[in-house]
């Protein structure tokens, strides 16, 4: 049986919507999104509209506000519980369901570590308005009980949800294992690129930028791998050979630690810094190793700099001088003088640092984007 067509409803304009959406979940007023979000589906009649065109964009905005400094931590965890709430309200609507007994069925799953879940359950709830069986597993899935779940159940294929680029390896090992239990895989979520070119050098057997996609991709159907394609997946990331990624990866704390320790005498206001201060400091430089080691993993230079770039517009709009970012790329260069990729993606970075003159600041409130 294939899931229901898609009825192409006329184009609405859910702006005013978006609008009293992003206040209500800035507000914490959980009873107003819903009553956005229900009025929407009266008046749109379409729940997947109301899902991708609404809740979705107003979800993105959420993290844009909290990387400008408009929104604390508490606010943008707030905002995403609320729309998860929402969701399962839209859910349980007799115009929401879609489900067929007799449809395809899929496994959709956020890769392990990965806690970032809200795009996942958008997809899972637009295939299930299209027909499909979907067992969604929600965040944080260990590989190992993914793959029990998929010998149990058999689907069709899996769904595999990343946001956080330094879950690619992870997601890596996620997707061999569901091919090698002959499962086709489809990956999705910002971890995997904005044109799905880490799905690609990860071997998924598909890829789609949203969940309309992913849909699509699904309904046209992904071969089911053999050992072949399988055997491919394990081969195509030679450059792991050179050993740089584990190293880096296994020597992360030690790392950290001695940038910690030199970059106080290389940046003097860390001398200044509070206890909290050089915490934060330390998760930031925790965080610049795993990017680092994930651009190994990967072989993509660019992948480091587009993060390297982003913490320097995060610090920034944070009143942090981003300008502490370049010595402590270059005390990692001298730490890891013997590994050529680490060197060239940390030279890479600090080029690119040092073309923003100054950094790119994220507008205050009030100024135009």
């Amino acid at each position: 049986m294939t899931p229901h067509p898609v009825r192409r409803p006329e184009a609405m304009d859910l702006g005013p919507a978006r609008e009293l959406l992003w206040s209500a979940v800035h507000q914490g007023d959980e009873h107003g999104a819903a009553a956005v979000v229900l009025d929407a589906l009266e008046s749109s009649g379409e729940a997947e509209t109301v899902l991708l065109d609404l809740i979705a964009p107003v979800q993105a905005k959420v993290g844009t506000e909290w990387a400008a400094n408009r929104l604390t931590v508490a606010q943008e965890h707030t905002a995403t519980a609320i729309h998860e709430r929402v969701i399962a309200v839209l859910a349980h609507r007799p115009e929401s369901r879609g489900e067929s007994p007799g449809g395809p069925r899929v496994t959709v799953a956020c890769v392990d570590g990965e806690w970032h879940a809200l795009p996942a359950r958008l997809l899972a709830e637009v295939l299930r308005l299209r027909g499909w069986r979907v067992d969604f597993l929600g965040a944080h899935v260990p590989t190992p009980h993914l793959i029990a779940h998929l010998h149990r159940t058999g689907p069709r294929a899996v769904a595999l949800s990343s946001s956080i680029p330094t879950h690619l390896p992870t997601a890596h090992m996620a997707v061999t294992a569901c091919q090698a239990a002959g499962v086709p895989v489809i990956a999705g979520g910002a971890a995997f690129g904005p044109d799905g070119r880490y799905a690609r050098a990860l071997g998924a057997d598909g890829w789609a930028p949203d969940a309309r996609g992913a849909a699509a991709v699904l309904e046209r159907g992904l071969d089911r791998p053999g050992p072949p394609a399988f055997q491919q997946t394990v081969e195509g990331l030679p450059h792991l050979a050179d050993q740089e990624y584990t190293i880096v990866a296994a020597t992360t704390h030690q790392l950290v630690k001695q940038t910690l320790a030199d970059l106080e005498d290389r940046f003097e206001p860390m001398r200044r810094y509070t206890e909290r201060q050089r915490r934060h400091t330390a998760e930031d430089l925790a965080h610049i190793v795993e990017y680092l080691a994930t651009s190994l993993y990967v072989a993509d230079e660019q992948l480091f700099t587009r993060f390297v770039l982003w913490t320097a517009d995060i610090l920034t709009a944070r009143h942090v001088p981003a300008r502490s970012l370049d010595p402590a790329l270059d005390l990692l260069a001298l730490q890891l003088k013997d590994f050529p990729r680490a060197c060239r993606t940390l030279a890479h970075a600090r080029e690119a640092l040092a073309e923003r003159t100054p950094l790119t600041k994220i507008p205050g409130p009030g100024k135009p984007a």
